[in-house]
């Protein structure tokens, strides 16, 4: 069975509890992607999505300067990377969630999204069952 090692992206860019929700902002922007995880030296202690800038931030009325600790998801849901990728897509399905840091010995060593997951040739009806629910779920969310 595949590993989340197997698949995880070990490249990540991180904002600190320095930065703020316009810094965070723009690193999304330049590397074109929609979630920043927060650490502190190398543990992680929270996750910015785009969601979460103009649903906590912007429509909140707060302004560029507001610490990413005021915006940000506490609450993690994490992997280490010898989890399986099917109780991986299982733990997205449930928390319906579309990436999830990946934590070895309280650091941060990488994230797996939903794309890693699609992009890949998954045997396991049940994890390409979770990915689906969580796929169909978000979209209906938007509609």
């Amino acid at each position: 069975m595949e590993k989340i090692r197997d698949i995880m992206t070990d490249e990540i860019e991180c904002c600190t509890l320095l930065d703020n929700m316009f810094e965070v902002a723009v690193k999304m922007k330049e590397l074109n992607v929609g979630a920043i995880p927060i650490v502190d030296k190398e543990k992680i202690v929270g996750m910015i999505t785009d969601r979460d800038i103009v649903i906590r931030g912007v429509a909140e009325k707060h302004p560029g300067s507001t610490k990413v600790e005021d915006i940000m998801s506490k609450e993690l849901v994490t992997v280490t990377p010898e989890m399986s990728t099917r109780e991986a897509a299982k733990l997205m399905a449930d928390h319906q969630i579309r990436r999830l840091p990946v934590v070895e010995n309280d650091k941060l060593v990488g994230i797996v999204s939903l794309g890693d997951f699609a992009i890949r040739e998954l045997t396991d009806d049940q994890a390409k069952q979770a990915l689906s629910e969580i796929s169909e779920q978000n979209y209906d969310s938007r509609h």
